[in-house]
């Protein structure tokens, strides 16, 4: 009979002692490993990245980054979202090997491998870490939710599915038609 185990949390330190290009997160102080990403993950993510590039560039209101890249988010929390977006006044968290704070806005792609967290645990910690938006996109729903923080918790804000437009609230008069995503 067991009476219980503890399982030491990975931290920061131990995670970036991976090699370079590792396809894993450190999610609760856990090392979370997912395979790459499908052709369709990437078709959707290469879709959504251009709708924000060209839409925050041509305003210049900061920049638009997409995975893989650390978001570290506390000493066992580091994730890398599928894309992610940094206004102008918060440029400073942009560090020399990682992003060093929550994000402005946060869009995953739900696989497999990482759905349950992306929904779940890194959903809270993207909120209480001050993330104002988040976008989950669902590829085999074909579904896109945007989520606005409201003090420290997400708020369904808009979900479409299979077709219609999403809007953000975040970066005004952006909007997003499924038809161009999947």
């Amino acid at each position: 009979m067991m009476i219980g185990t503890t399982r030491k949390a990975l931290t920061y330190a131990e995670y970036e002692k991976l090699p370079e290009g590792t396809r894993a997160q450190l999610i609760d102080g856990e090392l979370v490993m997912s395979p790459s990403p499908t052709p369709y993950h990437q078709t959707i993510l290469g879709r959504i990245n251009v709708v924000f590039r060209e839409y925050i560039e041509a305003r210049n209101l900061g920049v638009v980054f997409f995975a893989p890249l650390d978001v570290y988010l506390g000493e066992t929390e580091v994730y890398q979202p599928d894309l992610l977006y940094i206004s102008n006044e918060r440029l400073g968290i942009i560090g020399e090997t990682k992003i060093e704070g929550a994000p402005d806005l946060v869009v995953e792609i739900l696989s497999p491998t990482t759905a349950y967290y992306d929904l779940k645990h890194k959903k809270e910690i993207y909120a209480s870490t001050g993330v104002k938006e988040y976008w989950i996109v669902d590829p085999i729903e074909k579904s896109v939710e945007v989520f606005e923080n409201e003090g420290g918790e997400f708020r369904r804000a808009v979900r479409a599915l299979r077709q219609g437009v999403v809007s953000s609230k975040l970066l005004k008069e952006l909007q997003v038609s499924l038809d161009r995503l999947f």
